[in-house]
């Protein structure tokens, strides 16, 4: 055997087990990894029943309703579309209406989410990225929060506190 195919020989063993551990940590990740989806997106693309994703967007007023065992049924919505959540637990403080949250679960065959986790923003002015992002691509993001609409601020403002603070 040459010295070139011994090299050749040894480069494709390299080049297969790297594909295999590449290949067995996606396939390790698969079940992990989680997509994020607005209610517009809920409504408008077939998303199949038992679909595990996240939904987020704004609790919808009035649609807040508590019942026997921890059981809560709101709605969540990106004031373009609505989906209906149940969720069975305690809630965070900071959860109410007209409030951004972030509900990770899955989709039951009725269009109603199912939700297991439940993420309310965590002070007033911050609100989760892909919830902004959603919003902001409808339109209905306001910059710097004027007339009760969300404020426009990173994550990073949001935990440092006030400015003058800092």
């Amino acid at each position: 055997m040459t010295r070139k195919s011994r090299r050749l020989i040894l480069i494709s063993a390299c080049g297969g087990v790297l594909a295999l551990a590449v290949g067995l940590i996606l396939f390790a990740m698969s079940g992990a990894i989680v997509f994020f989806r607005s209610p517009t997106e809920v409504a408008s693309q077939a998303v199949p029943p038992g679909t595990r994703f996240r939904i987020g967007g704004l609790v919808k007023d009035g649609s807040l309703k508590r019942g026997p065992d921890q059981t809560v049924d709101f709605a969540v919505t990106d004031t373009n579309a609505t989906v209906a959540v149940r969720y069975r637990g305690q809630l965070p403080d900071l959860f109410r209406e007209g409030q951004g949250v972030v509900a990770e679960g899955m989709l039951e065959p009725g269009g109603a989410f199912r939700a297991d986790t439940v993420l309310a923003k965590h002070d007033e002015s911050y609100m989760p990225r892909e919830v902004a992002d959603a919003l902001k691509a409808q339109g209905r993001w306001q910059e710097g929060g004027g007339k009760g609409g969300p404020k426009a601020t990173s994550a990073n403002d949001a935990t440092l506190g006030p400015r003058s603070e800092r």
